[in-house]
């Protein structure tokens, strides 16, 4: 494909004119939408006439405030040529042009497969782990460069790294890889996370090409996984070229700073105040306008050119790469309404197509809000069209529950009240599940490394409904403070760099401790692929005693029981309160032992200390 960060240049006449910029750079034939709005940048553009070649009708021509731009909408469905020129014309006589490509889209693309319940979703942060091609680690027209010494320096992990131990993945038990935002960040300093993109159509050079990008989802897709992209629909990052010359000047929002300057100011973060009915319209403002950091200007999905560059670029890089899904970041801190109808617009042309929001809010009422057809967005008359949202209520009671915190809702209690609010959900199992991410503490760092209490979180999130996601290095106990910085919880993966002293991608070189949380995270992840109790079951859940936490995931073939002992002592308990679970069974299979147990209400059941069960009923 073309270098997306080419100069376009053409003689004529006139001598040498420049289009600087083309996007999308081309598209497909026979999108459902079949309305096209292509960006062209150059020099005083908008001065010259626009007309497309093959008598093609322009549907609509938008000149902005800044004359270096023009937006064409055509009709892709009265083209029938697989290429069309838009010629730029002065006093009708031709200036240059451009040669738009219009591809055949791929048999079944829209109706691609994206994850489910059924899948496990592996999270990656590219420069952290593992690089493969040494030679990209630094780019001349990047300005970060290679520094593995610094904390927030580009490390250099890369595409090409990822390729190459997607098999580490499969053996897992991993069928869903999301990384962190691979896009072009080009900003001077901390451009290694990604967040703060200077190009939404290229892959950062330090990571690879838009080449290697596809090649990554495809390697997956021969194993049976997918590539989710992490979209970042809120900001961009302040040297992005189209924040440099704004297409107009609401396309961010922009603050007066009291000397007729406008500009910066930064969120308050309330996220609530989306639905909050006392909600003072100045903190609304703030909350929703404000940046998210000074080098991340906040985008103004109400306009209308705005919201049609972001789903439009969202639809290029499903098509183009043949993505899996998306997680969408800072969900709430986004203009509702338009992003209902980005949402939507996607969803429309991939009905199967999942896409995953970060509404990181603590009251399962506010997250559940944000998930499609949800009755309490109803009360707003609102729908979001948002298939999937983030458990981050799971999330924040678990390691406080296993450290049995609290005088009043104390210890596994939290995790039973947490189940309860299940009813907010439309779609229960299409939540994402997780102990840690990108953003927090790592979690083996909060118990000190203690692989009981890993193991304990892993059964949980692997055996309750939703869809499970870890963050790498935890199947091997990496651990991380976030009081240190983010850096500490996003260290490089032991053995991804050439000359590494340890390398924990091959389980036979994995150190003893490695191998424990190794072996158990495999064992558990690949079990839990063939079982659709688990992906679509039902849930009866027993309020904790003792510490201990029963419950069972059945279905019309099948029945679990899982038993989550959080005391410090072996537990034996009776099974008669379970009775109305077992009814009809007589023998348990531990899935990770193979041991057989004799199951009867009647008996008893002994659970070692701090260690989880997960017993196949039969």
């Amino acid at each position: 494909m073309k270098k997306l960060s080419l100069l376009f240049l053409f003689v004529s006449a006139f001598g040498v004119a420049q289009i600087q910029k083309v996007e999308p750079a081309f598209w497909w034939k026979g999108m459902k939408n079949p309305e096209l709005q292509i960006l062209v940048y150059g020099k005083d553009i908008s001065k010259y006439s626009v007309e497309l070649s093959d008598k093609i009708q322009v549907k609509n021509l938008t000149k902005t405030e800044n004359p270096n731009y023009v937006f064409i909408t055509v009709n892709t469905d009265e083209i029938n040529a697989s290429a069309f020129k838009i010629n730029f014309k002065e006093k009708n006589k031709p200036v240059y042009s451009y040669n738009y490509e219009l591809k055949t889209r791929k048999p079944n693309s829209a109706d691609r497969n994206s994850f489910t319940s059924k899948d496990v979703m592996y999270l990656i942060m590219p420069d952290r782990f593992a690089n493969g091609d040494p030679s990209n680690d630094s780019q001349q027209n990047l300005a970060d460069k290679l520094n593995r010494n610094a904390p927030n320096g580009r490390h250099g992990g890369d595409l090409r790294g990822i390729i190459n131990n997607l098999d580490y993945l499969k053996n897992l038990g991993a069928t869903a890889l999301w990384l962190t935002p691979a896009n072009e960040d080009n900003e001077k300093q901390t451009s290694y996370h990604g967040y703060a993109q200077t190009d939404l159509y290229k892959i950062d050079g330090r990571y690879g090409t838009n080449e290697e990008y596809l090649e990554l989802s495809r390697e997956l897709q021969k194993r049976g996984m997918m590539l989710i992209q992490d979209y970042v629909t809120n900001h961009w990052g302040i040297s992005h070229w189209l924040i440099q010359d704004l297409p107009t000047k609401d396309w961010i929002h922009q603050f007066p700073d009291g000397e007729g300057k406008y500009g910066f100011k930064r969120s308050n973060y309330r996220t609530t105040s989306q639905f909050d009915k006392n909600v003072a319209e100045v903190d609304k403002k703030e909350a929703l306008n404000g940046w998210f950091d000074t080098t991340m200007p906040d985008l103004n999905q109400s306009n209308p050119l705005v919201l049609k560059y972001l789903t439009q670029n969202a639809i290029w890089w499903i098509e183009y790469a043949e993505l899996g899904g998306l997680r969408v970041d800072t969900y709430p801190y986004n203009d509702k309404v338009a992003m209902a109808k980005w949402a939507k617009a996607i969803t429309d042309e991939y009905p199967k197509f999942n896409i995953v929001g970060e509404a990181w809010m603590y009251s399962p009422a506010h997250i559940s809000y944000w998930q499609k057809n949800s009755k309490i967005g109803e009360i707003d008359n609102y729908n979001s069209n948002l298939p999937s949202v983030m458990d981050f209520t799971l999330y924040t009671d678990l390691p406080s529950a296993l450290k049995e915190e609290d005088n009043w809702d104390k210890g596994m209690i939290k995790i039973y009240n947490s189940f309860g609010n299940d009813f907010l959900y439309p779609d229960i199992n299409n939540i994402l599940v997780f102990f840690e991410n990108h953003d927090t503490e790592r979690f083996n760092e909060i118990f000190n490394g203690d692989s009981r209490y890993y193991k304990m979180a892993m059964t949980l999130i692997s055996t309750v409904r939703g869809i499970p996601q870890i963050y790498y290095g935890s199947e091997i106990g990496m651990r991380g403070e976030k009081s240190k910085g983010d850096a500490d919880i996003r260290r490089d993966f032991p053995g991804g760099w050439k000359g590494d002293s340890q390398n924990a991608f091959n389980p036979q070189t994995q150190t003893s401790e490695q191998r424990e949380f190794y072996d158990f995270t495999q064992k558990l992840l690949n079990w839990r692929k063939g079982k659709e109790v688990i992906h679509t079951g039902q849930t009866t859940h027993y309020m904790p005693k003792d510490k201990v936490y029963v419950y069972f995931r059945y279905n019309d073939k099948e029945r679990l029981m899982v038993v989550i002992n959080n005391n410090d002592k072996e537990q034996n308990f009776d099974l008669i309160r379970f009775a109305e679970s077992l009814k009809g069974i007589s023998t348990g299979t531990d899935i990770l032992s193979g041991k057989k147990i004799a199951i009867d209400s009647k008996n008893k059941l002994t659970v070692s200390a701090k260690s989880s069960l997960i017993l196949e009923l039969r």
